[in-house]
């Protein structure tokens, strides 16, 4: 066990924040802590960390916190960096500073072993050579330069003083120094906000591969249930340890409900059954030795807590738009965006009814798409055009969060002042529903969470009742009922959204279709986010296959099982699909195709064996690559690095779908034995 706090109580003057927390890491576990905005996640994030302490420190109960040897604890926090004047990489390289302490002692040794050979040097050279190596010392620079482009920057941008940066790059290079640091606990606090897709899926692969143990907040449910191992969840100010990912947490937990509700009952009725008893014969002598032993067993049994539903409370507007919109609703052609130069040219019809999710890295102009809609920015070419009787909302959770509303303002004055044509009862309707009842329309601006912040301006664009939501991040710094609700305003909503996101789950529960900002162009998909990813796999697939020379040949005669079809366990050839859909057994027949096993049999075998033979010739050149990357020669050829580390992220794509195809086949094969 690397680290246990026992029975902690943590409180902030009255109020109780945490009670009665056991909480354990193991070895490289990888933690989720879960739980309702203000539940105490962030809390318990400090108390690990060593930021606060126990409350209950001087009490009699035996609690505490134990480490096994000396833990290093790394905690992304947000501060900003004290010299704004130096590099970038001067200020990455303070976290090398144990690996430049080896280097110069081991330099120093060498010296003092030119002058005579020392036992006591060698054993002191050879001990300092495996904490290089446990520090990974010789590839700092290629560690650094590697996760810094992975973040999105430039390596000119290293030159750069760190003061000439956003808050939001700095909280980046701040998350670079952590990783790079390695420590043997990590803990994260909403690690993905504010990164794109791709470098969310970086991040994935290199926490899941982590070889120590990380702590992650995360409201990412698809982040989460892609790395974690155990879940802790935080409700009523206390923590209960459930195995598993964010999901499986989610079924235990509504398993362990319905078992404590029924066992919960069945103890009630029992002690209902018992007292009965004991009030009927309590006074009859005959039987006093037996209502003892019922009362004493009523006394003796362990109480079972009542159970208490989820915490689920949330907002729950659901509105309909004013009008209705024309059938056409946005309509863009050669649209290029930008500030003063282009970031992107973009083409794209959004129809009624539509929910689009906005996809792509950061700095391709996402956002800036959606403030050039609104009007917030001029296009530098191309047209776009709003169809006819269109209304459009837009949210932005940057300009939602960092609001310049008077601080001693309330949410009921705040909102009022942007609709005084409202009555008070209508405004305290509207405010209700995202949350603000009673006396929390009372609350000051200035006191507002950024969650608090998020609803207020929701509710403000929901009053227009527009037809066509322009979303911007809207699901940032909302916990996961309150993404589960907009998830479902979003669904059942009659008009259309456009919306950016960087929530997977959350564009897998609402998109309709996808907007992708690529590297080389904007294209937009039908379909939901599954379908899309899966016709990207496609894509990917049908390029390794042409580069292995597997793709069609000139004759129009296709490899792979294109032209097979099982219907209803009737498998045929020579029937292809007809519009994407599977065909039926008329096709079958229609096309005069026979069933005949041994043939089939012979092509399924043959179709495994080169499934075989491409996952051997891929694994052979997955191993060639990863020789190269360890080449010293390339050690500094970053560029060379980056390209063989995506060509052996390709050959492991090639080698899983080669794995599902022989699975495919293997599974039909059986069908014949």
């Amino acid at each position: 066990m690397r680290y246990q706090i026992r029975h902690a109580l943590v409180q902030y003057a009255a109020d109780t924040i945490l009670e009665d927390v056991n909480f354990e890491v193991h070895d490289k576990e990888k933690i989720a802590i879960v739980g309702r905005n203000g539940c105490g996640k962030t809390t318990l994030l400090k108390l690990i960390a060593g930021d606060i302490e126990m409350s209950n420190l001087d009490s009699d109960e035996e609690c505490g916190i134990t480490m096994a040897g000396k833990q290093q604890i790394g905690f992304l926090r947000q501060i900003s960096f004290t010299d704004g004047d130096i590099t970038v990489e001067e200020e990455i390289k303070k976290t090398f500073a144990p690996v430049f302490a080896c280097e110069a002692r081991m330099k120093e040794i060498e010296e003092q072993l030119h002058a005579g050979e020392n036992q006591e040097l060698f054993y002191e050279y050879d001990n300092l050579q495996k904490q290089m190596e446990a520090l990974r010392g010789y590839t700092w620079r290629q560690d650094m330069e590697i996760i810094f482009q992975q973040f999105g920057f430039l390596l000119e941008d290293l030159k750069r003083p760190i003061g000439t940066f956003s808050g939001g790059q700095q909280t980046k290079i701040a998350f670079i120094k952590l990783l790079l640091s390695r420590p043997d606990i990590m803990l994260l606090d909403e690690p993905t906000n504010h990164l794109d897709l791709p470098t969310i899926e970086w991040l994935e692969g290199y926490l899941k591969s982590y070889d120590k143990a990380v702590i992650i907040v995360s409201h990412d449910r698809m982040f989460l249930d892609r790395i974690i191992d155990v879940t802790y969840e935080i409700e009523y100010h206390r923590i209960k340890r459930y195995p598993g990912n964010y999901s499986a947490f989610m079924k235990r937990k509504e398993e362990d409900l319905i078992k404590q509700e029924k066992d919960y009952e069945e103890q009630q009725k029992e002690i209902k059954r018992l007292t009965e008893w004991i009030e009927k014969w309590k006074n009859t002598p005959t039987k006093v030795a037996a209502t003892r032993s019922k009362r004493m067993a009523i006394e003796h049994m362990v109480k079972i807590e009542k159970p208490r539903r989820f915490d689920t409370k949330t907002f729950h507007a659901m509105f309909t738009p004013r009008i209705e919109s024309y059938t056409e609703v946005i309509s863009a052609k050669n649209l290029s965006i930008g500030y003063e130069e282009e970031l992107s040219k973009v083409s794209f019809q959004l129809r009624k009814g539509d929910r689009v999710a906005v996809l792509g890295e950061n700095g391709k102009g996402k956002s800036t798409l959606l403030k050039t809609l609104v009007g917030m920015l001029e296009p530098l070419g191309g047209t776009f055009t709003f169809g006819q009787n269109v209304e459009w909302g837009y949210f932005d959770q940057q300009r939602a969060v960092v609001n310049d509303a008077d601080p001693e303002q309330t949410v009921l004055d705040n909102f009022w002042e942007e609709y005084p044509k409202l009555l008070r009862e209508e405004v305290r309707s509207s405010l209700g529903s995202f949350m603000f009842s009673q006396e929390e329309v009372l609350k000051k601006m200035g006191q507002l969470s950024g969650g608090e912040k998020v609803r207020l301006a929701l509710c403000k664009m929901f009053q227009t009742k527009p037809n066509l939501l322009i979303l911007d991040e809207p699901t940032n710094h909302m916990d996961m009922i309150g993404k589960e609700a907009l998830e479902q305003m979003l669904k059942g909503f009659p008009g259309t959204v456009l919306f950016v996101s960087h929530d997977r789950y959350f564009i897998n529960q609402v998109a309709t279709g996808i907007l992708e900002f690529g590297k080389e162009q904007v294209k937009q998909y039908q379909g939901t986010y599954e379908e899309y990813l899966q016709e990207k796999a496609k894509q990917e697939n049908r390029f390794a296959d042409n580069k292995s020379g597997t793709g069609k040949t000139g004759s129009g005669k296709s490899s792979g099982t294109e032209n097979m079809v099982n219907v209803r366990g009737v498998t045929g050839t020579g029937c292809r699909q007809k519009n994407g859909q599977e065909p039926t057994l008329q096709d079958v027949f229609d096309k005069k195709t026979y069933y005949n096993p041994g043939k089939i049999k012979s092509r399924l075998t043959r179709q495994l064996e080169k499934y075989e033979t491409q996952l051997a010739e891929s694994e052979q050149k997955a191993a060639e690559l990863k020789m190269q990357l360890m080449d010293p020669a390339l050690a500094t050829d970053y560029e060379k690095l980056m390209e063989l580390q995506s060509q052996l992220d390709a050959e492991e794509r090639q080698q899983e779908s080669l794995l599902e195809r022989m699975m495919e086949t293997e599974t039909e094969l059986a069908d014949f034995d």
